[in-house]
């Protein structure tokens, strides 16, 4: 018996086959794309799928975000028939079939570690290990669709649609949870869990994104295991904390995460500012933000990651410059330089955020105080510079919660970036500003003149 069976209590897929007319699947509904990569595999003789979340959106009536591929073809093989193609991953090998933008994922049919019947290219070896903890750290075993359907994760993408005939093949009761609103797990979840963690964020983002509950028995380990988040990638948690925050139910879905002790693996930063009742300034400012991404994305808005960190983070990075001005004698801003650092420095750990992003989160950081200095020249060129707007609606949102001060601070810049070349420097001037003394430059003293030789 092999690892995988025993962790599915030793069960065979439970193959429901739905025909065409039992389900409402159209091939108007699928990516063209899609259909080539489909038909092309067909054509070369190999068995293709449309398999995953495609399906399982498509049978929720909703319109899918990506158009997956399931095939008993290796991934050198895919290569070969399709010159747009780019092979990727050291953890499980994808072909990823490249239509301008648009691209279709291939996934060759996984395999039992441990099974006899291990498809893999000519002078080529399985390749699959584990941790101590079980989690899977290289997984390029290959297998059939029974074998496949075993090794999906949740029931509801374990369906396969065939264009050869047309018909769904659930292997694990996937379209009865469907029906019942469950996000469940195939096999035993504890054991899942261990293979890959990132398992329990599919779980909680799968229930907030289709409005569904986690089944009792899939949702009963993720507290005890959710340390396990610690031995993921910072890389791969930073790809699916953005699937989870800004894909629309940021709010909703940061909550449930809360409830797992999930979110406060991803973020410990945020985590020590957590109290019994949401009400410090930290959890106020996170809430707010995610509110406010949810309502961007919901209005066909873009939506900065960036920003969104700058946000959830400001509170913390804050608390750590008044400790560092205070223990070190540095001025304020040179503590709140050193603090954000610090707090990005300390995040990327867990989450890896991207440089470019870390820089726009400093920029945005940097110019708060800059905004309180509003005379002579400074106060014009702030609106040159290339992050002005980014900071400003961000000073806008501290107003929010930060008192009097700031909230009239952010109405005066309101009006400066609006307001007429003669009005801003009436602006500037109340402030003081037109009366400044100037700083004289020293003047360079005159070489004495040689005397003539006369």
């Amino acid at each position: 018996m092999t690892r995988e069976q025993k962790a599915l209590g030793n069960k065979e897929p439970s193959l429901q086959v739905y025909q065409r007319q039992e389900h409402g699947i159209s091939r108007k509904d699928i990516s063209e794309n899609a259909l080539k990569v489909l038909y092309r595999l067909n054509k070369a003789g190999f068995d293709a799928y449309l398999v995953g979340g495609g399906v399982r959106d498509l049978l929720l009536d909703k319109e899918p975000k990506d158009f997956d591929i399931a095939t008993n073809a290796t991934p050198e093989e895919i290569k070969a028939l399709f010159r747009n193609c780019r092979l990727i991953g050291r953890r499980f090998r994808l072909a990823h079939i490249l239509f301008g933008r648009d691209v279709i994922e291939v996934a060759t049919f996984r395999g039992h570690h441990d099974a006899g019947t291990v498809k893999m290219p000519a002078g080529k070896q399985a390749i699959a290990s584990r941790n101590h903890e079980g989690m899977l750290l290289r997984d390029n075993v290959y297998g059939t669709i029974d074998e496949d359907a075993e090794r999906r994760d949740f029931s509801i993408n374990a369906l396969y649609y065939s264009i050869k005939d047309f018909t769904v093949s659930d292997y694990a009761n996937g379209v009865v949870d469907l029906q019942n609103r469950l996000v469940r797990l195939i096999g035993d979840p504890e054991t899942r869990y261990r293979e890959d963690p990132v398992r329990m964020l599919r779980a909680v983002r799968f229930a907030v994104k289709l409005d569904m509950q986690i089944e009792a028995r899939t949702a009963a380990p993720i507290l005890e295991l959710s340390t396990l988040l610690k031995d993921i990638p910072a890389a791969r948690l930073f790809e699916e904390s953005l699937k989870l925050l800004q894909a629309g139910k940021g709010l909703e879905t940061y909550k449930m995460l809360r409830e797992y002790n999930l979110f406060q693996q991803l973020f410990p930063i945020l985590a020590e500012h957590f109290t019994e009742d949401h009400s410090s300034q930290t959890e106020k400012m996170l809430e707010h933000i995610l509110a406010a991404t949810d309502v961007r994305i919901a209005e066909g808005k873009r939506v900065n990651p960036a920003f969104m960190f700058a946000a959830m983070l400001w509170y913390p990075m804050n608390v750590r410059a008044e400790e560092i001005a205070s223990t070190s004698g540095l001025s304020d801003y040179d503590a709140f330089m050193i603090a954000a650092n610090d707090i990005l420095d300390e995040q990327v750990k867990n989450i890896a955020i991207p440089r470019r992003l870390t820089t726009t989160v400093r920029d945005i950081w940097q110019q708060q105080h800059r905004f309180s200095r509003r005379f002579g020249k400074r106060a014009f060129a702030m609106l040159e510079h290339p992050k002005f707007r980014a900071a400003y609606d961000f000073l806008e949102m501290r107003g929010q919660f930060e008192g009097k001060d700031v909230a009239e601070l952010a109405t005066w810049w309101h009006k400066f970036q609006f307001a007429e070349r003669d009005e801003r420097n009436k602006m500037v001037q109340e402030l003081g500003g037109g009366n400044q003394r100037r700083r004289r430059r020293p003047q360079r003293r005159k070489k004495p003149q040689a005397k003539s030789a006369s």
